[in-house]
């Protein structure tokens, strides 16, 4: 049992491990003492030719769509705002790796690189959208492997090679434009209670769920593997857009829903991400469009709901 947003107190994630867009080490002080990537991952991210960093005992593999130019409800959307695909390992029983990781497709991409990887021996657990009104469309397939390091990289590069080489890259929508201006992000910090970090023109918000203990082959979940919820804000105080996911205990999903509902936020889905993993943990995705305070305060009406004790009515 936990007070009403107790969690959040307990469970503010640094950015230097919850970022799922990591950037290189001397662009920012937290990465820049973040602990050496050890020597078994280092060769990892060295045969995918992917960078990553290693934070929380989990290496994060960078899997960014940087190649394709995305808008959303005719906003061009940077990279960071949600396109960042990634991989992560961890630890587990017997000096093996648990793998998840959420990779950014194209929908021609899409049955290619999920038959690769599974004649592979890498998992599909689950595929779907995150955003409506996107151009051109872009689905999330999310992916899970148990093995040694080295053989999960071999069993992973046939699906990450095909990323961005199957097909022609859409042009985008050449009506859709970016949004001028800056955001105050110490302001979004302050109404949401927690720090971000700024990557480029997006600020992004990542909260782990440190009051849940979701464990797979001794492996520890955490927000670095995916267990977290984020909200990344883009554009001006005046006029922003906001994006993110909300992971949530099955009672805790229809709080959220009418929180966000109640405040104007468009719900985008409600999926699974992981599978055999208990408790189960729903995810929820969102977007939004208006002042940046605003966005920032029915962001924080979701979070107030994780971790609220169960309702008796």
């Amino acid at each position: 049992m936990y007070a009403r947003g107790s969690l959040w107190a307990a469970g503010l994630l640094l950015a230097a491990g919850a970022s799922m867009y990591a950037q290189p080490a001397s662009q920012t002080p937290a990465q820049a003492q973040a602990p050496d990537v050890p020597a078994e991952y280092k060769e990892v991210l060295q045969y995918l030719a992917r960078k990553g960093d290693f934070a929380a005992n989990v290496l994060k593999v960078n899997v960014p769509r940087s190649d394709v130019p995305v808008s959303v409800a005719g906003v061009v959307t940077p990279t960071p705002f949600g396109f960042g695909g990634w991989v992560a390992m961890t630890k587990a029983d017997g000096g093996n790796e648990v793998l998840m990781g959420d990779l950014v497709l194209l929908q021609e991409e899409v049955n290619a690189v999920m038959s690769a990887l599974l004649e592979n021996g890498i998992d599909v657990t689950a595929l779907h959208n995150h955003f409506f009104w996107d151009e051109p469309r872009v689905f999330f397939m999310h992916v899970h492997g148990y093995g040694k390091a080295m053989d999960l990289a071999h069993h992973l590069k046939p699906g990450l090679d095909l990323i961005g080489h199957v097909g022609k890259i859409p042009a985008g929508n050449s009506a859709a434009a970016a949004i001028e201006g800056k955001l105050d992000a110490e302001k979004i910090a302050s109404i949401v209670g927690h720090q971000g970090e700024q990557t480029g023109a997006v600020y992004k918000i990542t909260v782990g769920r440190s009051d849940l203990e979701v464990k797979e082959h001794g492996a520890t979940i955490n927000a670095r593997m995916g267990l977290n919820t984020w909200a990344a804000f883009y554009g001006s105080n005046e006029n922003a857009v906001v994006a993110g996911d909300v992971a949530m205990l099955e009672r805790e999903v229809v709080p959220v829903l009418k929180a966000l509902r109640k405040n104007g936020m468009e719900v985008v889905a409600i999926h699974h991400h992981m599978i055999e993993t208990r408790p189960t943990i729903i995810f929820l995705h969102y977007w939004g469009k208006g002042p940046a305070e605003k966005l920032a305060s029915e962001f924080k009406a979701a979070l107030d709901e994780l971790g609220a004790a169960p309702r008796t009515n």
